[in-house]
């Protein structure tokens, strides 16, 4: 399992991050985007006026791909633009942005706007996450923090219940955990995912088909009558989420608990007992069009399927979740973690597609 940040370290980060970002409901027909300066080559911004304040984030790259979807420029073409032609590129935004005017929820953190998001998005933030579970997982006898992160995308917290084990096989033991995951710039739901932590390579799959999944949508958010601006403040969250909070902390209870542990074990244990019976490079060729691979990691799950020595759906699952560690991004190792979990699930006919692949 990939480790990212050190507890202290990600405590630190949500603090600074919670006391920075700021929100914005704009309406798109008083915004407008720049192109970048000469000695910033891809340093678009968005401008847009709060009371007497001008406000002018930089654009990240989740932004730029929401603007892309938002206002239907396709993604090959908008970032051909933003790379060849800005000068083009804001004239199609802006253009967009007068002819069909929206409001939209800008979310900001040091002076870069992270996220261009629906007014109905309903941010469910990191800090108030962090601050509804580890005190669960402070007070479950036998959980430790196994590893945590937050990258410009996702909030990651992963924990393992070394009270709570079973046998794969013959000393092939596993662990209860959780992997919690959460999203404020709207690239994914809040999730509470059931982890198997793998003892004899640090290993984490997360079983995703057990998983909670909150979306962040609700109603829209009230803006001011001319469409202007509006900052958001935190108070008027804070009442409609405390259900919430309560159901992600029985959620990670039972996460870390026997039951669902032992429900998921099963099917984990009759992976050990199918084989992939063709070619091992093509089951692995198959799995990485499946689950889009790269060449490099396609090369990296093979390796690790080969050198495992077990050829069966569980070899492969255990070859998956061990390339996660070869990453270097979080992101994606969290991704290779799901794809093992995915391989558990599969119907027979994809898993026989798979193993039988020669």
């Amino acid at each position: 399992m990939k480790t990212g940040r050190s507890l202290t370290d990600l405590a630190q980060e949500l603090e600074r991050q919670a006391q920075t970002k700021r929100d914005f409901l704009i309406s798109t027909a008083d915004a407008e985007c720049l192109p970048p300066a000469a000695d910033s080559p891809d340093a678009y911004t968005l401008r847009f006026t709060v009371g007497s304040e001008a406000v002018q984030p930089v654009v990240r790259d989740l932004c730029h791909d929401q603007l892309s979807v938002h206002l239907g420029i396709p993604k090959p073409y908008y970032e051909r633009l933003r790379t060849q032609m800005p000068t083009l590129l804001v004239e199609n935004v802006n253009g967009w942005f007068r002819h069909q005017p929206e409001r939209r929820l800008v979310r900001t953190l040091d002076n870069e706007a992270r996220a261009f998001l629906s007014d109905r998005y309903r941010p469910l933030d990191n800090f108030d996450l962090a601050e509804a579970v580890l005190p669960v997982l402070a007070q479950t006898p036998g959980v430790h923090i196994a590893s945590c992160d937050v990258t410009e995308r996702r909030f990651y917290l992963k924990a393992v219940n070394a009270r709570v084990e079973g046998e794969v096989e013959p000393g092939d033991v596993v662990q209860a955990g959780v992997a919690i995951a959460n999203s404020e710039v709207g690239d994914g739901a809040l999730r509470i995912e059931p982890l198997l932590y793998r003892l004899v390579c640090r290993n984490g799959l997360i079983a995703a088909d057990h998983a909670l999944r909150r979306f962040h949508t609700g109603s829209r958010l009230n803006g001011s009558t001319d469409l202007h601006w509006e900052v958001l403040r935190d108070a008027t969250k804070v009442q409609s989420e405390r259900a919430l909070w309560m159901q992600v902390q029985d959620l990670v209870r039972a996460a870390l608990a026997e039951t669902l542990f032992h429900r998921v074990l099963r099917t984990v244990r009759q992976t050990a007992q199918q084989p992939i019976a063709g070619d091992p490079y093509k089951a692995v060729e198959v799995t990485a069009e499946k689950f889009r691979l790269t060449d490099t990691e396609q090369g990296s799950v093979l390796r690790h399927l080969i050198t495992g020595g077990t050829l069966t759906r569980w070899g492969l699952v255990n070859a998956l979740t061990r390339t996660a560690e070869d990453l270097d991004s979080y992101d994606r190792a969290t991704e290779f973690e799901r794809f093992g979990g995915q391989v558990i699930e599969l119907p027979r006919r994809e898993w026989d597609r798979i193993a039988l692949a020669a």
